[in-house]
Order: structure tokens, then C-alpha cells, then sequence
């Protein structure tokens, strides 16, 4: 028992050294020099692969492509309308693409004959301002990883790890790329029962954003605070009117996000400090926690985060069929999944990050694995497992980029849960009206006070 003791003792430690090494750690300027050169400016290989199935990145879209009829705030015609699978995969087929394969996807191969990924020409697409570009590179050398791995200090925009050398680095780098300044966007919710049932929510969102905001200075940015979020729900009725405030900082072990919500029938604004690690999200129906949602966001201190790697994988990418108006809810919202003919999947490099619950610490994942796009820094893929250590749910955000900012996005966002077979998918857009509007905001517009007179008026 002593002995036992002391190797977990010896465990913690090291584990402590790791994050205290890491937490000073900084590229040096020899490797911030390959920024913009043999690495993109945000820090993903510039090269294709050796095989030529992945292209060299040659900056990615940053324009309204020629030909393509764009309106501000409207959606975003598919910039490559005429491209055809180059092949399918299937059960039948999947063993072959194995190795470019998540558990979960091959779960979802295997479970659901109907599911497939069809595979395109891969599109190193992703791109973000130049802004962005600058922020990153200045922040290479001064980001560092706060206490205890919770949090980032240093910077207060950019990338902050754009050659990330643990899993907490990577993490981070999916919470603080750039997604925008100050915006308003449109979109719904369904949870699909196993049958095929379903009931829209419909959401009317804000985001505004701290961290990174381009339009502000570093001075006019508020210390630790990454956005302020702004949620109403307007359909069905039984639940229009609710409206959710969060304000979501960088350190949540220092400094818990605050949430408060406001309820139409009670007239009241309440405290919501429930908003956060494995609570359930709103009207998700049990399909997704409060930190599922933009596949991972909050605090990082109940788990332990592992780089595994890099992987070249079958990965949704430039999904823009999913947000094209002539595709109804009705059509993509199928029994098992959504339907898959409107989807499109292609070869990328992905860093590999491995989430495994800490001791003395809860959550109803155990373990997560997160497949995280090398160009854009997102979380594309998660596998997520129960408390015995089986695969239970899975999840991918099918993407685009808004190339009138530029910036790349998630569109639908869809988290399965193979062993009720149900699903919720997020963000559907193709109904809806504003896709993404710049908006001007205060700080006093992301108060109590003022979320009190948006209830009321």
C-alpha cells in the first residue's frame, strides 16, 4: 500500500512538473520566425503530404469567390458548387480507411447502414484576418499556460500556442482562435429522437468577444474575459422569452464564468451558476452538457490533457451544403443522423488530444478524445466515453469559412449518443435569416441590468 502510494504520489508530480514546465514554456524565436513560411501563420504545416491527398495551405479563402452571389449576413454560397465525391465510405468499405478513422465515426459506420462520409477534394480553405495572423505571432512568444493549466496569461488576443507542445496547449488554442468581434446570428435546434422525431428550438444569439476582438485595443479589452454571450429563445412558446447572460473567462478556476438567466413567467433575472462542465444544456433534451457546446468551451481542471499527436483523418470540411436555403429541416433531419448526402468530408491533418478525469474530481465523461483541425485550431471530432470506459457518445462540427471576414466556423454541430441512438444537432442554419451581422454593443449592454430590460420590453 505504501508503495502504491508513493508511485501515485510520484505520478502527481510529475504530472505538476509537466503542467509548471509547460505553463513557462514560449516558442522560441527561431520557431516564431517559421510562422508565415514553412508553417502558416497559425502555426499548421504550410506543406501538403507526401501522398498529395492533403495540398500545401496557400492562404486559404479570404474573398467572395468570383461568381458567387453574397449578401451581408446572409448565408454563404458553396464556393466549389460543382465538386462530386471522389469516393464514399461506408460499413462495407471502412476497414480499408481505418487508420483515417475515429472510434466514434466507425461506431456510427457500424451502427447506422444509412450513415456514410463522403470524401471530397481536400480544401486547405481555412483562413482568418491579418489581424489575427499578427496577434498570433506576437503572442508566440509571451503566451504562457496560467497555474495549473487552467487558464492562459501573456496575451490578450491571437493564437496563443501555434505549435502546441501538450494537450492543454491545444485546448486552449480551440478556446482562443479568432471567432469574431461583436456579432448577432440566427439558428435552431433539434433533438431527433431514435425514431426520427423531432421539435425546433429556434435561438437568437450575441456574441461578444474580448479576447481577440479586433476592433478594440488590447487596453480596451477586459482582462481574463473572453466573451460576453447573449442566448433568447423564440419558438417554441412554451419556452420563448428565455434568455440566458454569460460571461466567460479565461481562468474559471480563478474566476468562474458568471451566468444568470431571465425567465418570461416569473418576470425575473436569477443567478445560473450551474452553467458550466457536465450540466445539461438548454432544452437539449439530456444530449449534451453545458461544456459540449462549440464541442468543447469552459474550464479544463477536471480532466488530464494529453497531446497524442497528429493524424491525417476523414474530417467535415467547407459544409457549406448544410446552410444552402434550398435545404429544408425536414430533409436533414433523419432517424440516427443527419442526412449525410448533404455533407461533405475531407482529408486534413488533425492534432490528437486525449482528456482523461482526473482522480477526486466528476463528470459524466470519463474520457475524451478530440480530433483538432491543424489549420484552423478547432475541435472537429470528439469521441467521448462513459464511466466504464465504452464509447457512449460522439460528435462533429461540419464547418465553413465566412469568407467575406475571413474566418472559419462552425455550421452544424451534431453530438450522437449511440446507445439511445438519439442526436441533437446544432446551429442549423438554412431557415434562417441572419447568418452573421457585425453589431456595435457596450459593456453595459451584457449586464443583469440590461438582460432585467430585454426581458421586460
Amino acid at each position: 500500500m505504501k508503495a502504491k502510494r508513493l508511485a501515485m504520489l510520484l505520478s502527481a508530480s510529475l504530472g505538476a512538473l509537466a503542467i509548471a514546465t509547460a505553463a513557462q514554456a514560449q516558442m522560441s524565436a527561431a520557431d516564431i520566425a517559421k510562422l508565415g513560411t514553412t508553417l502558416t501563420p497559425m502555426g499548421a504545416e504550410k506543406a501538403g503530404n507526401a501522398a498529395g491527398t492533403i495540398p500545401a495551405w496557400d492562404g486559404g479563402l479570404t474573398r467572395v469567390p468570383a461568381g458567387v452571389n453574397f449578401k451581408a449576413a446572409g448565408y454563404y454560397p458553396d464556393p466549389f458548387p460543382n465538386d462530386k465525391p471522389l469516393f464514399t465510405i461506408t460499413a462495407a468499405n471502412m476497414e480499408r480507411y481505418k487508420d483515417n478513422l475515429s472510434p466514434g465515426q466507425m461506431a456510427m459506420l457500424r451502427q447506422y447502414p444509412t450513415y456514410k462520409l463522403p470524401v471530397y477534394q481536400s480544401r486547405r480553405t481555412a483562413a482568418y484576418p491579418e489581424g489575427h495572423y499578427r496577434e498570433t505571432r506576437d503572442c508566440a512568444s509571451k503566451a504562457k499556460l496560467s497555474t495549473g493549466g487552467n487558464g492562459v496569461t501573456g496575451c490578450t488576443g491571437g493564437t496563443p500556442f501555434p505549435v502546441p507542445k501538450n494537450g492543454l496547449e491545444a485546448i486552449w488554442n480551440h478556446s482562443l482562435h479568432y471567432k469574431g468581434d461583436t456579432f448577432a446570428m440566427h439558428w435552431s435546434q433539434a433533438a431527433v429522437t431514435a425514431s426520427g422525431d423531432y421539435a425546433l428550438v429556434k435561438f437568437e444569439y450575441e456574441y461578444d468577444f474580448s479576447y481577440g476582438n479586433l476592433s478594440k485595443t488590447a487596453a480596451q479589452r477586459e482582462p481574463n474575459l473572453i466573451l460576453n454571450y447573449l442566448q433568447e429563445v423564440t419558438a417554441p412558446a412554451r419556452l420563448a422569452g428565455q434568455i440566458l447572460l454569460v460571461k466567460d473567462t479565461v481562468d474559471q478556476a480563478k474566476e468562474p464564468r458568471s451566468a444568470w438567466t431571465y425567465n418570461p413567467g416569473q418576470r425575473r433575472v436569477r443567478l445560473a451558476p450551474n452553467v458550466a462542465y457536465d450540466n445539461p444544456g438548454t432544452a437539449a433534451d439530456g444530449l449534451r452538457t453545458n461544456d459540449d457546446f462549440g464541442m468543447f468551451n469552459g474550464a479544463t481542471d477536471r480532466y488530464e490533457w494529453t497531446l497524442v499527436g497528429k493524424r491525417e483523418m476523414y474530417i467535415p470540411y467547407n459544409s457549406y451544403r448544410l446552410t444552402d436555403p434550398k435545404l429544408k429541416y425536414a430533409d436533414l433531419l433523419r432517424p440516427g443522423h443527419i442526412n449525410q448526402d448533404h455533407t461533405r468530408y475531407e482529408l486534413h491533418r488533425v492534432y490528437v488530444v486525449d482528456a482523461k478525469l482526473k482522480a477526486g474530481t466528476s463528470h459524466i465523461y470519463s474520457r475524451r478524445t478530440f480530433y483538432i483541425d491543424e489549420d484552423s485550431h478547432n475541435v472537429v471530432l470528439v469521441d467521448k466515453y462513459d464511466g466504464r470506459g465504452q464509447l457512449w457518445r460522439f460528435a462533429e462540427l461540419h464547418n465553413e469559412v465566412w469568407y467575406n471576414v475571413p474566418m472559419w466556423f462552425g455550421t452544424v454541430e451534431v453530438h450522437h449518443d449511440l446507445q439511445s441512438r438519439r442526436y441533437i444537432a446544432m446551429g442549423l442554419r438554412s431557415e434562417e435569416s441572419k447568418i452573421y451581422e457585425p453589431i456595435k454593443r457596450s459593456a453595459a449592454d451584457y449586464t443583469p441590468q440590461a438582460l432585467r430590460g430585454a426581458g421586460t420590453r
